[in-house]
């Protein structure tokens, strides 16, 4: 999440970026007491939530307001003020929320938990699949091309092991899954290993074979070269814990989702 503060009092500035940083400290927060170079920040590296206090010289927060909105529509702005007559001005502005100074890390972190608009998941610049385990599971190239899963029982093994978040799994531990209430038997063993295989087939063919690792009868995905929007989830990630509307990985009666199982 990428925070802006703006306020062209020194103090007030110092004070609005100690609570931004102390009710997210995993932010980026950035400061300024100068309208024009928020602006310009804002519009060269773009921003999630943007703190403006309304009342300064020169151009006042709802007019820097206007200018983020034709950056972003859906950039949140929270403003800040001594002044409450200001709130009709905010309020028209579709702000995401209001504080009234001296600024609290206990409002500041309320505000933040109760943004307007969703903040959006960043994308890993070096992973080498995008997977969506929210709703359906789905599992895309960096350029956001479905993966193409010649057998519906190969997506789902690969399913189960995003599941698994890097924890080894035995042939048996798959086979529970897949085949549910089946007899282990060599037949069916014979076709989980086509299924493995066309799995890691499927993983070849865009370039990411690296996403499994396997063992003598084990395998396991490899978390750091995946975009998962589950895993940015366990890590609170804002845009990954926005997005989790209470679906997991729909299509698979086995997936609980598990909020923390580290």
């Amino acid at each position: 999440m990428r925070i802006l503060c703006l306020d062209d009092e020194e103090l007030a500035l110092q004070m609005l970026e100690m609570c931004v940083k102390k009710a997210k400290p995993e932010a980026e927060v950035w400061s300024f007491d100068d309208q024009e170079a928020l602006l310009l920040d804002a519009e060269e590296s773009g921003c999630d939530v943007a703190f403006l206090d309304i009342h300064m010289r020169g151009m006042n927060g709802v007019e820097v307001a206007k200018r983020l909105k034709d950056i972003n529509p859906k950039m949140n702005i929270i403003f800040v003020t001594g002044f409450s007559e200001y709130k009709g001005d905010a309020m028209d502005m579709k702000a995401s929320g209001y504080i009234m100074k001296p600024v609290t890390v206990e409002e500041v972190k309320e505000e933040l938990e109760n943004l307007r608009f969703q903040i959006a998941m960043k994308p890993k610049s070096d992973a080498l699949l995008r997977v969506q385990c929210f709703g359906n599971f789905d599992v895309l190239t960096p350029s956001g091309e479905h993966v193409r899963f010649e057998r519906s029982k190969a997506k789902e093994v690969f399913a189960y092991l995003v599941h698994r978040h890097g924890s080894s799994c035995t042939t048996r531990d798959i086979f529970s899954v897949i085949f549910e209430d089946e007899p282990y038997d060599s037949k069916l063993q014979n076709l989980l290993q086509t299924y493995i295989y066309s799995m890691i087939k499927s993983l070849k063919a865009v370039g990411a074979e690296a996403a499994v690792v396997r063992s003598y009868n084990a395998i396991a995905v490899n978390p750091d070269v995946l975009d998962c929007d589950y895993y940015r989830f366990k890590e609170l990630d804002a845009g990954a814990v926005n997005s989790y509307e209470c679906e997991y990985m729909s299509q698979y009666s086995w997936a609980d989702f598990l909020y923390f199982d580290w």
